[in-house]
């Protein structure tokens, strides 16, 4: 199995780029988040996943070690294979992912490409009590929603996190968020939209 690669990046594509070993290009499928961080003509160092059928032999790469081992555990639960599994972490940072199994939040898993109820229902029953054992969760670092804003980046990160601080809940807010980020909203926008949405304050 390879561990992982370490070389140049000499092409992009939507959803994997070309690494160069020492002169063998190895195609690498990689997620939305670890594809936007990767340039061309940079060294890099990715996590691989080999993923061996009898039609095919394909490498999927990670930026990091815990979106790594969130992959791995997503594709323990039966009927998640590696394509899905790299489709829910394109679809969802690997903090709302983890935050979603903790909460047992099935509808916001159900809105991940090819993942319907039944699967919702495996992941949340399956890996729930596993998530704590991440490495980027330490024993006494609880899966809260607090804990996990904390962690999250971006607008969207710190838009949860300012409003679990006021009291409100992921499963209220989450959607929300998700619904009326659109890339173009500072924090403060972005919570005054979610907040007038709700339609109330606390």
């Amino acid at each position: 199995m390879i561990g992982y690669v370490k070389g140049v990046i000499t092409h992009l594509f939507g959803d994997s780029c070309y690494v160069d070993v020492h002169g063998v290009g190895y195609r690498v499928y990689v997620a939305a988040s670890t594809r936007d961080a990767l340039s061309e003509g940079e060294e890099v160092t990715l996590y691989t996943y080999m993923s061996v059928r009898e039609d095919a032999i394909q490498l999927y790469g990670f930026a990091s070690m815990a979106e790594y081992d969130l992959f791995l555990l997503l594709i323990s639960v039966s009927g998640i294979g590696p394509k899905v599994g790299l489709g829910m972490l394109s679809g969802m940072p690997a903090e709302s992912i983890m935050l979603a199994i903790y909460n047992g939040d099935v509808k916001a898993l159900t809105k991940l490409p090819g993942i319907g109820k039944k699967s919702a229902e495996r992941l949340v029953l399956e890996l729930k009590d596993k998530i704590n054992k991440l490495g980027s969760v330490s024993a006494s670092d609880e899966v809260t929603p607090t804990a996990v804003a904390q962690r999250a980046t971006g607008v969207a990160g710190e838009t949860l996190a300012a409003l679990l601080s006021l009291g409100y809940t992921e499963q209220e807010v989450a959607p929300e968020i998700e619904r009326l980020d659109d890339g173009t909203k500072d924090v403060s926008q972005l919570l005054r939209a979610v907040l007038s949405s709700l339609g109330k304050g606390r």
